[in-house]
C-alpha cells in the first residue's frame, strides 16, 4: 500500500489528501499551524461528502486521514509525499529540505506549486531524480486533471510512476513537456484572468456581467469542446481574420491592475477576508460553497457521461 503524506492543510491539503484516502492509500497530513491541523477536519469531512455525491469508489475500508503533529511524524515511512504549503519559493524551498532530510532516498517528493519551476525546487534535494510536479487544480476532490510536470533532473521513471499512480486514482493525467513558469493551466487562467481585470477596469462590462458572459459562453463551451478543438469547430481562417485586428487590441499588461493591487493593500483579498470583489457574509460564504460543490459535482458527472 503507497503511504502518502501531505504537507500543507491550507486551501489544497485536505481535499488531496481525502481523495488519496478514499483510492487506498494511507494517509498522513501535517501542516506547521495548528490553527491549521484543527480546520482540516472541516475540510476532509466536506471532501469526503462531495466523493461520495461524485459517486467515487471508497477503497478506504474505514481508515481516516491521520493528522500528523509534526513534520517527522507525517512523513515517516512515506512512498510519496505531497508539498502543499504556501506558493512562496523560499517557504516550499525550505519545506524540501527538511522532507528531504526526513525521508527515504526512495521515496517520491512531489510539488502541487501553481507555477514554480520544478527544476528551481530540486536543487533542494539530495535525490532530485525523485522530485516531479503534481499539480492539482482546485478544489482537488473535483478536478480531475492532474498537470505531471518533470523538472531537468526528474528521472523518466519518476514520471511515469506519478502518471499511473493518477490514472490508478481515476483521474486525468497531463505530462506538461517543459517545465515553463505557471505550466499550462495557470498560464491559460491568468492570461484569461488579465483580461477580465482589464475589461471591468476599462467600464466595458462590471464584475457580475463578466462572470455571467464567460461563465455561460465561452466556459460552457470550453467544458465540451477544448480550445484547440474549438479552432477547428470555428474555422483557423475565421480565428486567423478575427485575430488580425483584436490580438492587437488585447491586454498585454505585464503588470498587476490597480484593480487588484488597490483591493489586495486595503485587505480585500476576496471569500478569506469577507470581501474582495464582491462582498461575503458568514452565511453567503456558506451557501456558495454548497452550491458550487453540487453544481460541479452535477457538470463532472455530465462530461464523463
Amino acid at each position: 500500500m503507497t503511504k502518502a503524506a501531505i504537507v500543507g492543510l491550507g486551501t489544497m491539503g485536505p481535499g488531496i489528501a481525502q481523495t488519496l484516502l478514499r483510492a487506498g492509500m494511507q494517509v498522513t497530513a501535517f501542516d506547521l499551524s495548528e490553527d491549521q491541523r484543527k480546520k482540516a477536519g472541516a475540510g476532509l469531512t466536506l471532501a469526503n461528502t462531495v466523493l461520495t455525491n461524485l459517486g467515487t469508489p471508497d477503497r478506504s475500508n474505514g481508515a481516516t486521514v491521520t493528522i500528523a503533529n509534526s513534520l517527522q511524524e507525517c512523513v515517516a515511512g512515506a512512498t510519496l509525499v505531497i508539498e502543499t504549503v504556501p506558493e512562496k519559493f523560499e517557504i516550499k524551498a525550505q519545506a524540501f529540505k527538511e522532507i528531504d532530510a526526513l525521508v527515504d532516498k526512495t521515496c517520491i517528493i512531489a510539488s502541487n506549486t501553481s507555477g514554480i519551476p520544478i527544476t528551481k525546487l530540486q536543487v533542494n534535494v539530495s535525490a532530485p531524480e525523485r522530485v516531479v510536479g503534481m499539480h492539482w487544480s482546485n478544489p482537488p476532490h473535483v478536478i480531475p486533471m492532474i498537470e505531471v510536470i518533470a523538472g531537468e533532473k526528474t528521472s523518466k521513471a519518476t514520471c511515469d510512476w506519478m502518471v499511473e499512480t493518477i490514472k490508478g486514482l481515476g483521474l486525468l493525467p497531463v505530462v506538461v513537456q517543459k517545465d515553463v513558469l505557471g505550466f499550462v493551466e495557470n498560464r491559460v487562467l491568468y492570461a484569461l484572468l488579465r483580461e477580465c481585470v482589464d475589461l471591468v477596469d476599462q467600464g466595458v462590462i462590471d464584475a457580475e456581467g463578466l462572470d455571467t458572459c464567460v461563465s455561460w459562453g465561452i466556459g460552457y463551451k470550453l467544458s465540451v469542446i477544448g480550445p484547440m478543438a474549438l479552432l477547428d469547430v470555428a474555422g483557423l481562417d475565421i480565428y486567423q481574420a478575427v485575430g488580425s485586428y483584436l490580438n492587437k487590441e488585447l491586454c498585454n499588461r505585464d503588470t498587476l491592475s490597480p484593480f487588484v493591487t488597490e483591493r489586495t493593500a486595503a485587505g480585500k483579498l476576496g471569500i478569506k477576508t469577507g470581501g474582495g470583489v464582491f462582498s461575503y457574509t458568514p452565511e453567503k460564504i456558506a451557501a456558495l460553497q454548497q452550491q458550487r460543490a453540487k453544481r460541479l459535482v452535477a457538470v463532472r458527472k455530465a462530461l464523463e457521461i
